[in-house]
């Protein structure tokens, strides 16, 4: 991010340029900047202006109509909490009875916005300095929010919070190296680490933090209740909740959000005993929610579905009826319509009898490259087909499948 052109953009007169663009429009943004130069604005200024409006563009799926009035930058916008999710975190606030929240680490300030909305009272910190005051910005109609720029595993949290105060940690989970930065999924390898957060969960209790929806089921500590959170399909994060964040009994769940304003929540249900059955394949295939797949409760999935496994290892499930009403949610579900030994000849000649000229390959236990396998089939036709690639009593396995509603 250039900082002259976004300290430019903080002036009245940049304000007031980036508040006149219009939509943002990627065919004409070329002959915008160029116009707005000759117009006299500083070339700097344009370039931040235009890279705002872009970025507000990009951010409206996440942040909503929030991000029409936000300051935003690329990193940032990558990391915000989706809005949506936000508001689930700020209500286990509310309801724990936590007036006042610490956002640590509150990069552009979604998360804080959401705990604003809920009428509590925000410390917002960020150790990087332009986020803070990028944050400031899109904080600035919130009375009750102060942010500071500070590392936070240097802050005295003892003089700064009181009891019952709440905690959330957004830790920053890029690590660089000589070969580029890239997301880690080692919660000890994130800034502030677990060790950090869970330090600071023993002093207040109501701690939350959003960690790496990858994160290994070890890392997790006892008593906390850890939720993993998906968008539509899409795995966002794992939420870990302590103290009176955390539900009585609830030691993992998942929670799907369809990007529509409906919620389903799954449980790990503690009545539960023994693993689900393993059969061949029924007239059904059920592939589960990645928040339930990691929450790791497909077991319960399972036996909602009264399904069978086709892999003790594999998250696919299989049923002769359709799944019911109650467990739709979980899962995609799709018709069996055939279930052959993998064989690319094979394959071909199947597709091709079918007259399948594009294909989705879905897999789960197998090692093929999907792309790899398109080029050997020599796809030719009109239809669409979707296939998933698997192990069914340790054979590779190829089951052809239509998507259901």
């Amino acid at each position: 991010m250039d900082l002259t052109g976004m300290r430019a953009l903080l002036t009245s007169e940049g304000w007031a340029l980036l508040a006149g663009l219009p939509p943002y429009d990627e065919q004409q943004a070329m002959a915008l900047g160029e116009r707005l130069r000759a117009e006299g604005h500083d070339p700097a200024l344009v370039a931040a202006a235009l890279t705002q409006s872009r970025l507000r563009a990009r951010a409206a799926g996440k942040l909503g109509p929030f991000a029409a009035d936000m300051l935003l930058t690329p990193d940032g916008l990558e990391q915000a909490t989706r809005l949506s999710v936000a508001a689930h975190h700020a209500r286990r606030y509310v309801a724990a009875g936590c007036e006042r929240v610490a956002d640590l680490g509150c990069g552009l300030g979604s998360d804080a916005m959401a705990f604003a909305g809920l009428d509590r009272a925000v410390l917002a910190v960020d150790r990087d300095e332009l986020t803070a005051a990028l944050a400031t910005m899109n904080l600035r109609h919130f009375p009750d929010v102060e942010v500071r720029c500070h590392d936070v595993t240097e802050l005295d949290l003892d003089a700064m919070l009181q009891p019952g105060d709440g905690v959330w940690f957004d830790p920053a989970r890029r690590t660089v190296s000589s070969s580029g930065s890239r997301r880690t999924v080692d919660p000890e390898a994130a800034s502030p680490p677990l060790s950090f957060v869970l330090d600071v969960a023993r002093r207040f209790p109501a701690t939350g933090a959003k960690l790496a929806p990858g994160i290994a089921h070890r890392h997790l500590p006892e008593g906390a209740e850890a939720q993993w959170v998906s968008v539509g399909g899409e795995l966002v994060e794992c939420a870990l909740w302590c103290g009176p964040l955390a539900r009585e009994g609830v030691a993992r769940s998942a929670l799907l959000l369809d990007g529509a304003g409906s919620v389903h929540e799954l449980l790990a249900d503690p009545a539960r005993t023994g693993r689900p059955d393993v059969g061949a394949p029924g007239a059904f295939l059920h592939e589960p929610d990645g928040a339930v797949v990691q929450a790791g409760l497909v077991p319960e999935v399972a036996q909602r579905l009264g399904g069978r496994l086709l892999d003790p290892t594999i998250a696919y499930v299989t049923t002769d009826a359709p799944a019911g009403r109650d467990v739709r949610p979980f899962v995609h579900s799709y018709a069996v319509d055939d279930v052959l030994p993998f064989h690319v000849k094979t394959l071909r000649a199947r597709l091709r009898d079918l007259g399948v000229g594009s294909l989705t390959i879905k897999k789960r236990g197998s090692t093929v490259d999907p792309d790899a396998l398109r080029r050997q089939l020599r796809l030719a036709g009109d239809a669409h087909a979707t296939i998933a690639l698997t192990r069914v009593a340790g054979r590779q396995t190829v089951l052809l499948l239509r998507l259901l509603p």
